[in-house]
């Protein structure tokens, strides 16, 4: 049986790595999706979708697919693999639900769904892995191994900044903004 395994990552160079790893250790590129933000990649192309792969992927396996696209509620990020082009389906109105409705058709409960979108409005980036049984401990050692973000910790943090879900029609998180928001004036 099947079973489909997600982590999500601060940052895109570490979700870059795992992908990397799960190839090595002979999982199939077929298997393996990477959702994120990449500043490498800049924002003005994520309308054309071009394949960028070789400039801030590899030239191998999935990594050799990556591509740009916006995602409502998400904004411009790389992606590449099945869950990329539900996404991309998604965006155009073939799919309900947008990202969150990705994960969900892969077996996510909707609270975990919610959390993986967030997770990538909010700069991070998501592996997702679909494991045989006999592969599942090995994706498990690979995805744990590069310290995803832990999500009840992030949940927590989210939700004490107000935020109950994954809203596509919200604009895309503006890390800057927030934290100067935060910051408090000077005393004059």
């Amino acid at each position: 049986m099947t079973r489909t395994i997600t982590r999500s990552y601060g940052d895109y160079d570490t979700a870059r790595s795992v992908v990397e790893r799960l190839e090595e250790s002979g999982i199939s590129s077929s298997n393996i999706s990477i959702v994120g933000r990449d500043s490498k990649a800049g924002e003005t192309n994520a309308e054309e979708g071009a394949g960028i792969g070789a400039g801030v992927g590899g030239a191998a396996g999935l990594l050799a697919g990556l591509g740009m696209l916006a995602i409502p509620g998400v904004g411009p990020v790389v992606a590449a693999g099945w869950l990329a082009a539900t996404a991309v389906g998604a965006v155009a109105g073939a799919t309900a639900g947008g990202l969150v409705g990705s994960f969900i058709k892969e077996g996510h409960d909707e609270d975990e769904a919610n959390y993986y979108a967030e997770s990538v409005r909010r700069g991070g980036s998501v592996v997702s892995v679909r494991a045989e049984a006999d592969q599942v401990l090995n994706v498990e050692a690979i995805l744990d191994g590069a310290i995803p973000l832990d999500r009840t910790e992030r949940t927590a943090q989210y939700r004490k900044e107000g935020w109950s879900r994954f809203e596509e029609s919200a604009a895309p998180y503006d890390r800057e903004a927030t934290t100067s928001s935060r910051m408090t004036p000077p005393v004059v």
